[in-house]
């Protein structure tokens, strides 16, 4: 894997983390906050990363980030599309799976499910709901499909979708995506 690769992945996985900037967050399919100016909002020029701790839901992801040695790539000018998910969906794991993925030993398994929830470039709820599926940063494809207003990440719900950061998109998803 490249290192360009690894980076993406890391920020990726950040943005799985928080939740971009801690600004508005929209419903799947919605459009991006806007300024008054019709700009973008303010939380677009957080980072993933800094998007992530300033949101509060996401403690376990970017613990798990800053683990894998990925905070750095998240950080980085990407774009990339991360599908976060919140501390409620880690605790839905089987008891002392994040502990075990924490520990220095599995930092390779830890960075591949982190990897696993980012997509390279800036993919909108809009753009991900025409999709089937969509290559990872871990090089893995994930199952996508919508129905009824909702958009699936192979069995993870898209909870919030299109908030944006100054290197991508993250979308809040209820459940940990294991890659299989």
């Amino acid at each position: 894997m490249s290192l360009r690769s690894l980076a993406f992945l890391a920020s990726m996985s950040i943005v799985t983390l928080a939740g971009c900037g801690g600004g508005a967050q929209s419903e799947p399919g919605a459009a991006a906050p806007t300024s008054a100016q019709g700009g973008p909002s303010a939380s677009a020029k957080s980072d993933i990363v800094d998007t992530a701790v300033s949101a509060g839901q996401f403690k376990t992801l970017v613990a798990a980030v800053k683990a894998a040695d990925l905070v750095d790539t998240l950080k980085g000018p990407g774009p990339y599309t991360v599908f976060a998910p919140t501390d409620e969906a880690f605790a839905k794991l089987p008891p002392g799976t994040v502990e075990g993925l924490l520990k220095p030993e599995n930092k390779d398994k830890l960075k591949a499910v982190l990897t696993y929830h980012v997509v390279s470039g800036k993919v909108m709820a809009a753009d991900a709901a025409k999709l089937t599926s969509a290559k990872t940063v871990q090089g893995k494809e994930l199952k996508v499909s919508a129905a009824g207003g909702s958009v699936m990440i192979n069995d993870a719900k898209v909870v919030k979708a299109d908030i944006a950061c100054s290197n991508g998109v993250i979308h809040v998803i209820d459940t940990v995506v294991i890659p299989q």
